[in-house]
């Protein structure tokens, strides 16, 4: 109930930005971890192409957040927003029907480019809407996408039973509901024209050093979220040799954003300044790993034999997985509710399209990295991936901490107020 009266206090367009958030990751979770199988297995790709495939996705997506961020800052969030959704509508409906290697090479583009529009113009839009409520706002935001993204996945798997292409089909629908929605509801807002040129934001915003030192610092929050996708299955698998023990990783992960994510957002927003904040959430992340380094160093792996057992050697990983929750559930609403406050109001797009460059850049090396690390230790040393993992978060948080110290992360600056106008803030610790 509170959640949900949270949600009515905000005006209507913040509250289609979250059901839209909600139909975006079921839509991409719908599809696209069926599409490596769907490469591989139906068309009879080459794993060479498929990563090939995957990879013109991805990096179609991750290396243009900036262009997709300014588009925002100059053109308006809302129509960037249209233009993403309708993007991905149609890329996904060319994954459905496209076969050739052309075609699919031109569907991963469309989809990838339609995530770097959308991507940074919904979090700069939901930023001018929520006004001062924006941690409140990116809390709900937090909810609505982990929602869809344990939705996809199961919606996905019962579609998948009538082929792949009815699967690509209904997440295109999806994409064009949104699209319809949003042109039929976000209202328009009006553009100041721009007094420099996009070479001149751009540059501003990557000399900004108290914001680049921000984003250095948090790097460990982009590694350790995708450790929900690569470390915690492989240590799950590892422990109890259960495939199924991976849906109740996503699912514990999932309840746990549902239940607590406003509750712990509303706490600390009153109780610890913004950096206090974001670090502990960091070093939560980090520590909830301790207890997959531990199991993975005392457990042999071995199948795990009746229901007992494999609860026994879920519940390490479990523990992680929750830990891992808690300190995003902690961290994130924070960080967003920051990143605009580095600069100039008009170019909140380009600062969240900056963020997700570095992100994705992140994520991509971290995983490589623990990857790398998973192969090279195998049984006897498998406790070291969580283990840099532990020292991931630490180093991560202790970096926001002494930025804080520094002044590195201000006040967050109200709506309607100059970057040199006094500020209200949030007691710091």
């Amino acid at each position: 109930m509170r959640t949900w009266r949270l949600i009515r206090s905000f005006p209507p367009a913040v509250q289609v930005l979250l059901v839209n958030q909600l139909g975006v990751n079921t839509g991409f979770y719908l599809l696209i971890p069926y599409l490596a199988g769907y490469l591989g297995h139906d068309l009879g790709m080459s794993a060479v192409l498929v990563g090939v495939v995957l990879g013109v996705r991805n990096l179609s997506q991750q290396g243009l957040f900036l262009l997709g961020g300014s588009a925002a800052d100059r053109l308006g969030a809302r129509g960037v927003i249209v233009a993403g959704c309708a993007l991905r509508a149609v890329g996904f409906g060319v994954f459905a029907f496209g076969t050739s290697l052309s075609v699919l090479l031109l569907a991963s583009v469309l989809s990838g480019l339609a995530g770097a529009l959308f991507n940074p113009a919904v979090r700069a839009y939901l930023t001018q809407e929520a006004g001062d409520r924006r941690a409140e706002a990116f809390s709900l935001f937090n909810i609505f996408a982990s929602t869809g993204a344990l939705l996809g996945p199961v919606l996905g798997s019962a579609l998948l039973v009538a082929g792949f292409r009815l699967s690509a089909v209904v997440a295109a629908v999806v994409f064009a509901l949104l699209t319809v929605a949003q042109v039929a509801v976000l209202p328009i807002r009006r553009v100041e024209p721009p007094t420099t040129s996009v070479l001149t934001d751009w540059r501003g915003v990557l000399t900004d050093r108290r914001f680049l030192a921000f984003t250095g610092a948090l790097t460990g929050m982009f590694a350790l979220q995708n450790q929900l996708y690569l470390v915690l299955p492989m240590q799950a698998e590892r422990l109890t040799g259960w495939s199924g023990a991976v849906a109740v990783i996503f699912l514990v992960s999932t309840a746990a954003t549902l239940a607590l994510q406003v509750r712990i957002t509303e706490l600390f927003q009153r109780r610890w300044g913004r950096g206090t904040s974001i670090a502990v959430g960091l070093g939560l992340m980090g520590a909830g790993f301790v207890a997959t380094a531990v199991a993975t160093a005392v457990v042999p792996a071995t199948p795990a034999a009746g229901v007992g057992e494999i609860s026994a050697r879920l519940a390490p990983v479990l523990v992680t997985a929750l830990l891992l929750a808690f300190g995003v559930m902690l961290a994130q609403p924070f960080v967003y509710e920051l990143i605009p406050s580095f600069g100039r109001p008009e170019l909140s797009g380009t600062y969240f399209g900056v963020f997700y460059l570095v992100s994705g850049v992140t994520a991509a090396a971290g995983n490589a990295l623990i990857g790398w690390l998973t192969d090279l230790s195998g049984d006897e040393w498998a406790w070291l991936p969580s283990t840099l993992c532990v020292l991931i978060g630490l180093c991560s948080a202790l970096a926001v901490l002494a930025l804080d110290r520094r002044g590195g992360i201000g006040p967050v600056r109200r709506t309607g107020e100059s970057l040199c106008s006094p500020t209200s803030s949030a007691p710091t610790s």
